[in-house]
Order: C-alpha cells, then structure tokens, then sequence
C-alpha cells in the first residue's frame, strides 16, 4: 500500500491504480483536460465532485514542489492548491515506482496551448503576457525565485476582459527572504527566452499570425515588469510642501490593485524634504474590498468592474450618503444576483458568474448603442446568454474538442 502525505481522506483515492505507471492509467480513471508541456507524466482524475492534476516525478521534486506550493498559498500568492504527496509506490510485482504530486485543478483556468487554440488577435496575446509578467513581480515580491517562467508553467483565468496568471509548476522554484537584483534579473531573462521560444513554436503551427513581431512581443514582458516592478517598489522624494505626493503615490498603486501595508518614510536633516519608499505591499485591492462588502470572493480586474457598478448604482440611487455596506447588499441582490440567475444550469459551466457579469455589461452597451437607448440589465442579460454565452465553450474544466485536442497535440515537443 502506498504511503499518503497531507492528502484529503477521499475513499476515492484508495481506488487508484497507483500500482502502475502513471502514463499507463486507464481511461476510466481519467478526465481529458488540455495540460501544458511538462518533463514528467501528468494526468488529470476526477473524485468526489473534485479534479486533480497528478503528476509523477522523483521524490526530491514532488516532495519539494509541495512544500513550496504550500508556502506559496501561506503568501497568498497565485498558484494551484497542492494536495499532498504519494510515495512508496510499487508495482504488483514490488518494483518501485516514482511518487505522486496531487494538486487541484484551478477551474476556469486555460493553460496557454488551450488559449491558442484558435488564431487569436495581438491584442490578446499581450494580454497573457501583461499577466505573466504581473505574475512574476507577485512572485519576486514574496521572495520567490521560479527558475522557469513560461507560458507552459502557467495557467490563465478571465479576468474582466484580461487575464489572470496562476503558477502550476514549482519544481524548480526557491524560496528566500528577499531577492537580489542578479536574482530577479536572470529569473527575467530566462521567462523572456522561454516566452520567445514557446511563441515561435504557436507562430509555426498557426495559432499566430505571421505578421506578429514575436521578439517584440517577447520584451513587452520585460517592460512590464520593470515598470511595475519600479511603481511597487521605488524610492519618491518631495518637498514637506507636497505631501499630497504621498497621498497620489498610494493612489497609484491601489489602481494598480495593490496596497500599500508599510512604507519606509525619512525625512533630511533640515526637515524641508521627504523620501518614501513601499516596504510591503499587498496585492488584491480590489478583491478584498469587494470580498469584504459582498462575500463574493473574485480575480482582481473582476473586483474592479463589479465595483465600479456598485459605485454607479449608489450614485443612481442616490445612496451616496448611506453605509457603503447596505448600499452593497442591496447592490448584490437587485443586481449581480439577478444577472447571474439568468444563466440556466446547464450554461454554468462556461464562465465563472463574475466573467459572465462583466460580459453582461459589456453586451449591453452594445445592445444600448445599437438601440439608441439604454437597455434593462436583465433584458441585456437574457439576450447575452442566448446569443453569447450558449456558443461559448465550456470553461469550469475546459474540456476541448477532439479537433482542439489533435491540434494542440501537434505543439507537444
């Protein structure tokens, strides 16, 4: 009998044939889920209402993965949610086998392979690579160094329009107090050449158009971190005359989605300037305050626009004097709960509810300007899940086509 570490007592997995090679399961255990390009096996399975990925690898990487995915999620850092550990593995006649990695599957996460599975515009792909790279300044920040930031290494989420990036391989990941600069620096340079890599082979199988200009396309990753990197973390330095500058500068980084938790703030000796410089911050802006205000618990961007309709609801309600709190409620019952209730069951696989809200919104601008009038949320609503969302893929697990699925085959190295 194999050994369990830190795994969740699912009779489930008692079941499994963990007595043969992991690339040799049989299909009945198995759930087709598009994975990224990983060194080892990986398979999905699904127990109890849930899906996990697993993955078989040698002890010191699985052990090690684990514990740096748990340290990760201690940092509220965006990775997948390890499970534990299956080691002591033998065959039926007690030869060894390599132990098990169990991590649960993000829902409603892509990995890159799916996303590219139809030729998409520029625009789209600079925002996965704007989310990586947001990515690896969270990553850096908590003091991780990932060692191989790639597009294969990530799983991607909607996120109002964007993406948002999620961690899914921490093999060769270390984990420090503080990184130096020759640290973040080479992280960096290795993400850009991967990233290049990985773009030059979606370019040749067709999933990019050729007039796309990858190398530039590859260094938009490198701008973009080095300036969040400079906003989140740079020294400012003013006048006592121009304290509102400290005021503008939290500003900033709160529309950037990140608090300020404390702040390195010195003054000269004749007391006349100031310099300040973020010591910690937080990111999650917005989703927290959403969190706080409706329980709804979602992606960054998402928190925003779902936000900013709050703000225009209490505006239009003439609420603005009343607690942000019961404003919300109300808020949430009269209209994001009504939106959502107009999807039917069997659609609710295809976005998460928050996505489906901020598609709503978008959908009934059109429909405003089509008519030349505004047009009722629900009604919008009804009209989008009819004409939008019914020929959306199915995205809680994204379970692809055979056709995506031999396409997407032809991209395995």
């Amino acid at each position: 009998m194999p050994r369990f570490v830190s795994v969740p007592a699912d009779p489930g997995l008692l079941a499994l044939p963990w007595h043969i090679p992991l690339a040799e399961w049989p299909d009945q255990h198995l759930v087709a889920l598009p994975r990224g390009i990983s060194r080892h096996v990986v398979r999905f399975v699904r127990l109890g209402g849930h899906v996990y990925a697993v993955k078989e690898a040698e002890e010191r990487y699985v052990v090690g993965e684990n514990r740096l995915l748990r340290d990760l999620e201690r940092l509220d850092v965006p990775a997948v949610e390890p499970v534990g550990v299956v080691l002591d593995r033998l065959t039926a006649d007690s030869e060894p086998l390599q132990p098990i990695l169990l991590t649960r599957h993000l829902s409603f996460s892509l990995p890159y392979r799916a996303v590219f599975s139809r030729t998409l515009r520029p625009e789209t792909v600079v925002r996965l690579v704007d989310a990586l790279a947001a990515l690896l300044v969270r990553l850096h920040l908590a003091g991780f160094y990932w060692g191989d930031c790639s597009l294969s290494n990530t799983l991607f989420r909607r996120d109002a329009g964007a993406f948002a990036a999620y961690l899914v391989d921490a093999e060769t990941g270390e984990l420090h107090d503080e990184l130096s600069p020759g640290q973040r620096s080479y992280d960096l340079e290795l993400a850009h050449t991967n990233i290049f890599g990985e773009l030059l082979d979606l370019q040749a199988g067709g999933f990019l158009s050729e007039e796309i200009e990858l190398l530039e396309l590859a260094d938009t990753v490198v701008r973009r971190y080095e300036r969040l990197w400079e906003e989140l973390t740079a020294p400012e330095e003013f006048d006592t005359g121009e304290l509102y500058r400290l005021e503008h500068r939290i500003q900033r980084l709160n529309a950037l989605g990140f608090d300020v938790a404390e702040l390195d703030i010195h003054t000269d000796f004749d007391g006349r300037h100031i310099r300040i410089q973020p010591k910690v911050v937080d990111a999650g802006h917005h989703s927290r305050r959403l969190l706080r205000l409706t329980g709804l618990d979602v992606e960054e961007n998402q928190a925003r626009r779902l936000l900013n309709d709050l703000d225009a609801f209490r505006a239009a309600t003439d609420q603005q004097n009343e607690d942000e709190e019961i404003v919300a409620h109300q808020w949430l019952t009269e209209v994001f709960e009504p939106v959502v209730r107009e999807v039917p069951g069997d659609l609710r696989g295809r976005l998460e509810p928050a996505e489906v809200f901020h598609e709503v919104l978008e959908h009934r601008w059109y429909l405003s300007e089509r008519a030349g009038n505004e047009i009722p949320l629900v009604k919008a609503a009804r009209a989008y899940v009819n004409d939008v969302l019914r020929n959306r893929p199915d995205e809680r697990e994204a379970l692809p086509s055979a056709a995506d699925l031999t396409s997407l085959a032809e991209l395995e190295p």
